[in-house]
């Protein structure tokens, strides 16, 4: 396989096995397969029935008030949300061939009166035949990858399972990422919860892999924790690979023995920017976004991707119209996801070469990028700065007409109208105009062609996550410093 990825995209998934074998080892290999076959450890719930997508909310769902998807309002009534799930559901279903929605809880959500609406979600959802995994998330205040209030979380948790255990479309995701926990602790945790929560049945349980969801083998191996499916998060910032057979690589040892159980629950790649997901290798996303799907095909894992819908999010693989129906983002991404939930016998090929991905503009005195907060696609916001993570809203084309470009559609621009020092840099649909371009000078600053005396810079030469981007006049501060 290592020497002919080709050969491999179009084999069968069957021959692709036994290359896999030897691009790790063969004893891993069998794992999977032994695990598999055995009756004993198998789960009455295949994970390979799970086509999904996650519905969040726009401002992400670590949130301290109530978790809200993009299209619902926290004042919508129990009659709104139903009708409006129906059509995500449908167009969901109808563009992407899903059959299950991952959806966001917390205490602010449950037991109140967005709780008495929000459950319209769940029931059109289930009623229309797909499953709903119901998953946890801290809220934005903490993000220590710990359960915030426990005492507030139980409650939550018994409020839900009281709600939905007797419906058997409706899974329980206890935590989303972990980290903060060591494997023990975070087993530990969980036993707790199963053991709180006996009457719900362990095949509708699904337990988060340690860290960010990026390893199952320690939840995995946990006879405390047996008969429970697992969760694992796949993403294409995580690496630099350009290839999908190292990707494949990097995930396998993730997933262990442990596949027969897994749903990869989230997994997700820039579909706003013009990436052809045919072509695979060359590119960081294309060559991750094949690793990933193939593996779920292949090993017979669930597939839920990050995010099915998500206002502003360049990895939302869809959008939502103004009468309130999804429509693709990227005809390539939705056939490469398809062939990963397991749909059709030929996996999706195209030679064409990937378009610009674009690239990170970071600031050398903090190593931070150029960021589109919230992956805002408004125009007039604001940028900052942030860590760098590779996601679509930092990443940048610099044209031949000396535009910095973002989402394909987007221009860097100084201000909003005069261009002068302090003048905020925001995003604006491209014209084309002065305050538009910009020239990448020798000694790493950007400056301004409407004012060659204005240079990238932030306010009060901030180096910090959220420093407000802006043009100064040129001094050669560290905080002028630019790498494109």
């Amino acid at each position: 396989m290592l020497h002919s990825l080709a050969r491999f995209r179009r084999a069968s998934f069957t021959a692709a096995a036994a290359l896999l074998a030897t691009a790790t080892t063969t004893s891993a290999f069998s794992a999977f397969a032994t695990d598999t076959a055995d009756p004993a450890r198998a789960t009455p719930a295949a994970p390979s029935s799970f086509h999904g997508v996650n519905w969040a909310d726009p401002r992400d769902n670590y949130a301290a008030d109530a978790v809200v998807p993009s299209g619902l309002n926290v004042t919508d009534d129990y009659r709104t949300v139903y009708s409006k799930t129906q059509k995500m559901v449908d167009g969901f279903r109808t563009n992407l061939g899903a059959n299950t929605l991952r959806l966001p809880v917390n205490p602010a959500s449950v037991g109140t009166a967005w709780w008495k609406s929000y459950r319209a979600a769940i029931d059109a959802a289930t009623a229309a035949g797909d499953k709903v995994i119901l998953g946890y998330w801290e809220a934005s205040t903490q993000k220590d990858g710990k359960v915030d209030d426990v005492a507030a979380w139980n409650q939550m948790w018994d409020t839900v399972t009281a709600a939905y255990r007797g419906n058997p479309r409706v899974y329980f995701e206890p935590m989303n990422e972990p980290f903060g926990y060591t494997a023990d602790q975070w087993v530990q945790v969980c036993t707790e919860w199963l053991a709180s929560h006996g009457d719900v049945p362990r095949n509708r349980v699904v337990i988060s892999g340690t860290g960010y969801n990026d390893n199952v083998t320690a939840v995995g191996a946990s006879p405390a924790l047996d008969g429970t499916l697992l969760s694992l998060h796949f993403y294409g910032f995580w690496g630099s690979f350009t290839t999908e057979a190292d990707w494949i690589g990097n995930l396998l040892p993730r997933i262990g023995g442990y596949a027969y159980r897994t749903i990869i629950d989230e997994a997700g790649s820039p579909m706003t920017v013009g990436l052809n997901y045919g072509a695979h290798n060359g590119n960081v996303f294309t060559s991750y976004f094949a690793a990933v799907t193939d593996i779920a095909r292949g090993m017979g894992m669930g597939m839920v991707y990050w995010p099915g819908l998500r206002t502003g999010d360049a990895y939302s693989i869809e959008s939502l119209g103004a009468d309130g129906r999804l429509q693709d983002n990227s005809a390539t991404g939705v056939s490469q996801l398809k062939w990963g939930y397991g749909f059709g016998t030929v996996p999706p090929v195209n030679d064409q070469p990937p378009a610009p991905p674009g690239g990170q503009v970071t600031q050398t005195a903090s190593g931070r990028c150029l960021d589109v907060p919230g992956y805002s696609t408004t125009s007039g916001t604001q940028l900052d700065l942030w860590d760098c993570n590779g996601g679509g809203n930092q990443s940048w084309n610099y044209t031949a007409t000396h535009l910095l470009t973002v989402y394909s559609n987007k221009c860097l621009q100084a201000g909003t109208g005069t261009v002068s020092a302090g003048a905020a840099v925001v995003i604006e649909d491209c014209t084309g105009l002065a305050a538009q371009q910009w020239n990448v000078t020798a000694n790493g600053t950007i400056t301004n062609v409407a004012d060659s005396t204005l240079c990238l810079d932030t306010e009060a030469s901030g180096t910090a996550d959220g420093s407000k981007v802006i043009v100064a006049t040129c001094s050669g501060s560290a905080s002028q410093g630019w790498k494109v």
